[in-house]
Order: structure tokens, then C-alpha cells, then sequence
């Protein structure tokens, strides 16, 4: 049914000329939502619907939740091939690739500590010495191996495990978009959660100057205010914090990202968001944006052009810090305010 803007949308964006029919439902432990310009696609609801088939079949792949899935089926036969499908292949060749070019600060095989932190229920804990030390040992992508011609994958040892939860929304965002654009939808926003995003083609009416989609991107201390304003132009945006998960031991707050590396709860950072060419990619890079901070955003933007980062970080005192690193003026805009902070990071050439 037609109705102005979503929660994702800029307010300030919407107005007379710009309506849209959402069609949504609950998926992957979130609401995910199809956006279309009102009256430019002729059966909206059926394709919105038919997207939203599609990321329930993908969530019916790799939800380590389901005990009928691929991915949980690779976890429960440690050590034995598992045939899966090309696109389950795929997300892991992905993940596997992201991986290595952040030096391990995405893993999709860290699901053994992220058990052990409690968090695959959202039920932060400490894990004892002896069980944090045991899921230290059978974590990482060294873990895991796959068989490109015989579209195979295993981990290698028992207790090791795939979490897709870092990639899997966004590589379904990207799937249903694909699939969308492919039966001749000229425009559409589609996100799941509301932090992983990709859009294509231009909200509302074509108009001189108007380009994209305007994404609003919430402030993530204060949920009721907007720290920027984001256009997607045929591309995808990420966010990764720990603002509303997170548990607090000894006065010390820890959120639910985990540094794979260290096996234990990131630091230093408030939130990132990261804009790529696609859902999965953004997702994913945001999640290592938000474990590597300030001084990993080389290994995030230095290899793709396509891909900027916003980190937000504490300031000196009790104010916040926004950083920059290869988004452009035409990209975003900021809702400053006093005591925020502005970097813009230099980004160096490709090697």
C-alpha cells in the first residue's frame, strides 16, 4: 500500500512528489522491506513479495538457527565434505576473500566464539578461561575449506563453525535487488533491519538534479536523531555498531562485535558504515571497519575506489568524532552538532 517514506528514508526528503509502496516482512531476525516509487511499477506487490520469497530461501541455506540448513549442516560434519549450492558457495568464497583483506577482522568462521560470548542468543556473557580458550583454538577461516569444482565445503576440525551473520542479510539484499532489476524494476530500495541497505535507480519522479535514493542514518547514541544523510546512487550501505547490544561487566560495557582476532569484544569504536557497490560487500567490510578503527581504514578503501567508511569515535572530552575516508560531498551529508567532531582521512594510493 502506498505510503511516504520508512524509517530508513530522510524525512526531510519526502515530499509531495515522492511516495512509495513498501512491501515487508519479517526475515533473518529482522523486518526486511522492498521500496518502490508508487505507480512506476505496474505489479509492485507481487514482485515485492517474490524478492522477499527469495531471501527466505536464502535464509532457509545458511540460517545456522535451522538445523535443515547448508551451513549448519557443514558445522554439524566436522571434517567431511558437505555438497552445497552454488550461491551458498559463493557467499563463502566472498567471505573468505573479505577475510583476507582485512587480516582476519572478518571471519565468517568465528561462530565458535561467538557462542562462547553468548551472543548467538543475544545473551552477552564472559566466557570462563577454559572455554574461551577452547573456542580461540577451532575459530578462523583456516578452519574452513572449499571445493569450487564439486561445490563443496567443510571445517575442518569438530567445534569449528560458519556464523554468517556479518554477510548473510546483505548478500540477501543483494540476491533479491538482482532479481528485481533482472524483471525490469527500473528503481527500488530494499534493506534488512535497516543496516544493510542497497538501492538502484532514483526515488520519485526523474526531475533535473535528483539522483539516488536518501538514506537516513540514525545517530547511534541517540536513537532519535539523524547524524547524516546518505544517497545511494546504484549502490549498497552498511552499518555496524553495538549501541543497542551489548552487556556491561565490572563497569566495563561490551558489545556483541568481536575482534575474530583476538577473540574478543571490539573497542574504540561507536559505529561504522560503509558504502559499496553491493550489500554483502558493505555489510561485511563495516563489521572489519568496526574492529580495525582509525588505523585499518587503508586495508577497507585503499583497494576499491568504490568503497568509503564513516567511523564515528569518541572525541577528546565527551564529545564524538565523525571520520571520513573516500566519501565524497555528493555522498552524505551531516547533521552537525556541537561538541561533533569532523576527519577527513587521507586515503593512499593503491601500491
Amino acid at each position: 500500500r502506498p505510503r511516504p517514506g520508512t524509517p530508513l528514508m530522510d524525512p526531510m526528503a519526502d515530499g509531495p512528489d515522492l511516495h512509495t509502496i513498501v512491501v515487508g516482512r519479517e526475515a533473518m531476525g529482522c523486518r526486511f522491506e522492498v521500496v518502490f516509487n508508487a505507480g512506476e511499477v505496474a505489479d509492485a506487490t507481487e514482485a515485492g513479495c517474490d524478492a522477499l520469497d527469495l531471501v527466505d530461501e536464502i535464509e532457509a541455506r545458511i540460517s545456522i538457527y535451522r538445523d535443515s540448513s547448508e551451513l549448519a549442516a557443514i558445522n554439524a560434519a566436522a571434517g567431511r565434505w558437505v555438497e552445497v549450492t552454488a550461491d551458498t558457495l559463493a557467499l563463502l568464497r566472498l567471505a573468505l576473500e573479505i577475510g583476507n583483506q582485512t587480516g582476519g577482522a572478518f571471519d565468517i568462521a568465528a561462530g565458535p566464539l561467538v557462542q562462547a560470548w553468548g551472543f548467538v542468543r543475544r545473551q552477552g556473557r564472559t566466557p570462563a578461561a577454559d572455554e574461551f580458550a577452547a573456542a580461540l583454538a577451532v575459530s578462523g577461516a583456516g578452519q574452513v575449506e572449499l571445493d569450487n569444482d564439486g561445490c563443496r565445503a567443510r571445517v575442518c576440525v569438530a567445534g569449528a563453525g560458519l556464523n554468517p551473520g556479518g554477510i548473510g542479510k546483505g548478500w540477501a539484499v543483494d540476491r533479491a535487488v538482482e532479481q528485481l532489476s533482472a524483471a525490469g524494476v527500473p528503481s527500488c530500495l530494499l534493506h534488512g533491519g535497516q543496516s544493510s541497505v542497497r538501492a538502484i535507480g532514483t526515488q520519485g519522479p526523474a526531475q533535473p538534479g535528483r539522483t539516488g535514493w536518501k538514506v537516513g542514518l540514525r545517530h547511534p547514541l541517540r536513537p532519535g536523531r539523524r547524524l547524516a544523510t546518505f544517497t545511494l546512487c546504484d549502490r549498497a550501505l552498511g552499518t555496524s555498531g553495538s549501541g543497542t547490544q551489548f552487556f556491561v561487566e565490572r563497569g566495563r560495557r561490551l558489545g556483541h562485535i568481536l575482534d575474530p582476532r583476538s577473540g574478543r569484544p571490539a573497542e574504540g569504536v561507536i559505529s561504522a558504515t560503509v558504502l559499496a557497490p553491493t550489500a554483502a560487500a558493505a555489510d561485511a567490510l563495516a563489521t572489519a571497519a568496526y574492529v580495525l578503527g582509525e588505523a585499518g581504514l587503508p586495508q577497507i578503501v585503499a583497494r576499491d575506489p568504490a568503497v568509503g567508511v564513516m567511523l564515528v569515535v569518541p572525541a577528546a572530552g565527551r564529545g564524538l568524532r565523525v571520520v571520513l575516508a573516500n566519501v565524497h560531498e555528493g555522498d552524505v551529508s551531516l547533521d552537525l552538532e556541537p561538541g561533533l567532531e569532523l576527519t577527513r582521512f587521507p586515503v593512499p594510493p593503491v601500491a
